[in-house]
């Protein structure tokens, strides 16, 4: 069996990425195989190039391969570093809550719309604190080695719901 649409496909990988043009690979995430990455093929919830590279892999498979930033979360975005008032972290005993503010500390936030979204903060000063709101991978090119683990073919209940049910995937 070969991965293509429709399989649920578990792999296990290393990622890593380069944090500058002539600087050494770092380590940001791996699954095992006593925790493989489980997903649908071919319904959108892993990167297109991701599921490009594996497609036509079968169970035992090697792959290592590189996702340019451009085709992964994006290229860093300049726009998407905003200056926030600190009261907008005051809460409502007019105290900012101890701890809540370091450098690096993710924080969720909402947008103009509601929506909810998650910042880095990347700096801190006295009227303003100065959020990341690109994805932490945006302007990296990924590289991912590892093993195509297990592929079977989706059940119709997860064909219908779009994602993978039981071990690896979503239970209801």
């Amino acid at each position: 069996m070969t991965i293509q649409e429709k399989m649920v496909v578990s792999v296990t990988y290393s990622l890593t990425v380069k944090e500058k043009e002539d600087s050494e690979e770092v380590f940001i995430e791996r699954a095992e195989a006593t925790s493989p990455f489980t997903f649908l093929s071919g319904f959108g919830g892993v990167l297109p190039d991701f599921e490009r590279n594996l497609n036509g892999l079968k169970t035992g498979d090697a792959f290592d391969f590189y996702i340019e930033a451009a085709d992964a979360y994006g290229v860093f975005d300049e726009s998407m570093l905003i200056d926030i008032p600190m009261q907008a972290f005051v809460g409502q005993d007019g105290k900012i809550e101890e701890g809540l503010l370091k450098v690096n500390h993710i924080l969720p936030m909402m947008d103009s719309e509601g929506n909810r979204v998650e910042g880095i903060i990347r700096e801190i000063g006295l009227e303003k604190v100065k959020m990341d709101f690109n994805h932490p991978l945006a302007g990296k090119d990924l590289h991912f080695v590892g093993r195509v683990e297990t592929i079977r073919e989706a059940s119709a209940e997860e064909l219908d719901h779009g994602h993978v049910h039981g071990p690896g995937g979503h239970h209801h």
